[in-house]
């Protein structure tokens, strides 16, 4: 808990408030020096003289860390759809000093949400950095057919550039500090308001609730938004296309050409006034 103090990440947040609960009032966490965010990774940082490090599996590979004597453990920690995370002191990096496993439930809105945006024709892909396991458990859960485990970062803004690529117009959602590459690579970049700082000013659009359904109304009423400013295009464009060559040849008398124009502008302000009548789909 102490080593996790400087991360921002739910995760790191979710630990600290356990140890809170446990430790009760009065009780404080080690300082901590030297932490260091592995992004997409776990995290590093000194503990009471000692070089802890926290992270995924790929982690523990890349420090050359021996999980074998826990796999078995955590697989199954995995298969019931919670996110292991490793321990090791790198004073004694031949093994892990443990595991903690947390669980993050689905939100009873994601499902709605997700049949919301089919219904609108959006197509999903979901991309964690949690194990096939968990996020295989989520996807089906949701009803999102495609997932991307294991993803880093440059992982998701490639994957939103390959899209691109292939001609799809791309919307990333995000609220994490590991999002960020992956909302300013896509077309639309949607952050949810109660995740990081830094993936809200990175996005172009944040909801300021954290329920995913808004992911499908902030799509319809822009769609709404389009429509309107193309029909007032096109009402504009009409009365000028008539207008002015009347106007030109004498045949529209000045006072009826300045009372067309007037109500030229009432008309487009009036087809815009009738978003308020605009309603988020059920």
């Amino acid at each position: 808990a102490a080593a996790q103090a400087g991360s921002e990440h739910p995760i790191a947040k979710a630990v600290r408030d356990g140890a809170a609960a446990v430790l009760g009032t009065g009780h404080d966490l080690p300082e901590v020096s030297d932490f260091q965010s592995l992004t997409g990774r776990g995290l590093s940082a000194t503990v009471v003289g000692h070089p802890i490090l926290i992270g995924n599996r790929r982690l523990m590979k890349e420090r050359s860390i021996d999980t074998r004597w826990l796999d078995n453990k955590a697989q199954d920690l995995e298969k019931d759809g919670k996110t292991v995370m490793w321990v090791a002191d790198l004073d004694n990096p031949t093994s892990p000093l443990g595991i903690l496993a947390v669980s993050d439930p689905v939100k009873e809105a994601s499902a709605p949400a997700i049949r919301l945006l089919k219904r609108l024709g959006v197509n999903t892909i979901m991309m964690t950095g949690d194990n096939a396991r968990v996020g295989a458990s989520v996807g089906r859960t949701v009803g999102v057919a495609q997932v991307l485990a294991e993803t880093l970062p440059e992982d998701k803004a490639a994957k939103a550039k390959q899209l691109q690529a292939q001609g799809h117009i791309v919307a990333m959602v995000g609220d994490g500090i590991n999002d960020a590459p992956a909302l300013a690579a896509a077309d639309v970049g949607i952050a949810m308001g109660t995740g990081t700082d830094i993936a809200m000013e990175t996005a172009s659009i944040t909801l300021m609730r954290g329920d995913p359904r808004l992911l499908a109304s902030a799509l319809d009423i822009s769609k709404a938004t389009y429509r309107k400013i193309q029909q007032n295009l096109f009402w504009a464009f009409i009365y000028n296309v008539i207008g002015i060559p009347l106007a030109a040849i004498g045949l529209l008398d000045p006072v009826v050409a300045g009372a067309a124009m007037a109500f030229s502008s009432v008309s487009v302000v009036t087809n815009s006034l009738l978003l308020r009548r605009w309603k988020a789909a059920a």
